[in-house]
């Protein structure tokens, strides 16, 4: 029987319509702490290598306070447009219908429905009645890689029909800024709103590889959620970029070395940007400038999952990959993620 190839087809992107600028966020803070911002935490704040970002709301909408019930039903009405517009430009790309997907993979951890999202959206994008709905909820910001992987893994499975991943993140409506103690501040200076959707299936596009995850314990400290009365408190340890080079760099060695592979092999990783000290880490452990991830990161902040599906949408941009690319990112668990596309 011959082997199923599952190949990257297609991505979209979308973002919310409100903007907000790294300046325009000093600004709040200030307002909202009601003095200026101690000249460390400005300056810690400033360095994070975001000029601007995209916001599922207008800035004034997060003085409020905020129930569970409006930011679920913000996020009901938001998610649902830039899925669509994610995933009608993705599948325009591929030059498919809606009717022609098999299965939607859907990431997302900063909201949740019950039906899911793409199952709201069978009818009303023009999905097939019997079309397979599978939300993953939990890994954050290594949601983008891992689904990836997961999408290539049911389509090696049931190669009938491409599959439809979609990643989405509304992180602004998240988090509970109601302390806005240093924690809350950094959450609301890195992480912004966004999605993307990725194709997978037979064509010409590059091949999806080898996927893996690795979870380290005794790190459920490093980077995840506590339910706050009012949304999610955020965890989020100071120590990450260490964590790269100390942790994660000889995981990804082995993952890289296993499939027959040295880093002087590959193309330009597409790596889920952090924030501006994890990006220095992880190009210091590449030997890559990254420029891809980094712009990114400078016009889209950190959206979690979708992040790393928008810089690899910058890099295939570019023309079509010459040599493998590694994919990376990390998330609560803590968890690194990895992945290899082919040419």
């Amino acid at each position: 029987m011959p082997q199923i190839l599952p190949q990257l087809i297609s991505l979209g992107t979308a973002v919310p319509p409100h903007r907000i600028t790294q300046d325009d966020v000093l600004s709040i803070l200030a307002v909202a702490k009601g003095q200026a911002l101690p000249p460390r935490m400005a300056e810690i704040l400033g360095n994070t290598g975001i000029s601007q970002r995209h916001i599922a709301m207008p800035p004034e909408y997060y003085s409020d306070s905020r129930s569970w019930a409006k930011r679920a039903g913000v996020y009901e009405t938001v998610a649902a447009q830039i899925f669509e517009a994610a995933a009608m430009q993705a599948l325009a790309r591929a030059h498919l219908q809606a009717s022609d997907i098999g299965q939607i993979v859907f990431v997302s951890t900063t909201g949740t429905m019950t039906p899911s999202l793409p199952s709201r959206m069978i009818s009303k994008m023009g999905f097939a009645p019997d079309t397979r709905c599978v939300p993953l909820f939990g890994y954050g910001c290594a949601g983008g890689v891992i689904g990836l992987g997961v999408a290539a893994d049911l389509y090696r499975a049931c190669p009938d029909k491409p599959v439809l991943l979609v990643s989405l993140e509304l992180c602004s409506l998240a988090y509970d800024h109601a302390r806005m103690d240093k924690k809350d501040m950094v959450a609301l200076a890195l992480f912004a709103d966004g999605c993307a959707a990725a194709v997978i299936g037979a064509g010409s596009g590059p091949q999806l590889g080898a996927f893996a995850s690795h979870v380290w314990p005794d790190t459920l400290d490093m980077m995840g959620w506590e339910i706050g009365d009012t949304g999610f408190d955020l965890v989020l340890a100071r120590d990450i970029p260490v964590f790269v080079n100390s942790h994660f760099a000889p995981v990804c060695d082995d993952f890289i070395a296993k499939h027959g592979l040295t880093k002087a092999d590959m193309a330009e990783p597409a790596c889920h940007p952090g924030g501006g000290r994890v990006v220095d880490a992880l190009a210091d452990y590449v030997g890559h400038d990254l420029a891809a991830t980094r712009k990114v990161l400078r016009d889209h902040g950190n959206m979690s999952s979708p992040t790393v599906l928008f810089v690899l949408e910058a890099l295939l941009a570019a023309g079509p990959i010459e040599k493998p690319t590694l994919l990376t990112a990390l998330g609560p668990g803590f968890v690194g993620a990895m992945g290899l596309l082919k040419p």
